[in-house]
């Protein structure tokens, strides 16, 4: 059986590139627990869904700490592998974590607060799909404090768990 739901990261980190492994730190931990929210632990999402990133290669340390952001050329080169994926798995779901990942599918900028929270079907790749933007859990993210972007945060879940993608894979 193939997933049905397709997670889109950034990048991996230095750890995760080690293991191979997405999301298997830190960010993880968060990402994990906003899962458990829905009813999905950890094992059955990583036995169920498809865990893809923008960018295939760690992109090294910002000069200020953290990850740094992919530039445009390396998600530009990374670009194939992505359609490939959403080929192969064809989902009705996308869940797009941080805003790079948003960015992929939803081009216009736009702050966090106006696409956490929201769904939207969105056609590429030559098929149709429900984006279902998250924030990204990093540690060194301030967004999540705001008490009403935690009420973003737990409609996104909501969005999520009555997805097509998402009830046809945990049913």
């Amino acid at each position: 059986m193939r997933p049905r739901v397709l997670l889109v990261g950034q990048a991996p980190g230095p750890h995760e590139r080690e293991g191979n492994r997405l999301f298997a730190f830190t960010a993880g931990t968060r990402l994990f627990q906003w899962f458990a929210r829905i009813g999905v632990s950890e094992d059955e999402f990583r036995a169920r869904v498809w865990m893809a990133a923008v960018l295939r290669c760690f992109p090294g340390r910002a000069p200020q700490g953290g990850d740094r952001v992919p530039a445009p050329d390396e998600v530009a080169t990374c670009a194939d592998w992505l359609e490939r994926e959403f080929a192969f798995v064809r989902p009705a779901t996308v869940i797009a974590i941080g805003q790079l990942a948003i960015s992929r599918f939803l081009p216009k900028p736009a702050p966090l607060a106006e696409r956490i929270g929201r769904s939207f079907e969105i056609e590429q790749f030559g098929q149709s799909f429900d984006l279902i933007p998250l924030p990204h859990p990093s540690g060194r993210s301030t967004w999540l404090i705001a008490p009403e972007n935690q009420q973003r945060l737990a409609h996104a879940l909501e969005l999520l768990a009555q997805s097509s993608g998402w009830r046809e894979t945990f049913g």
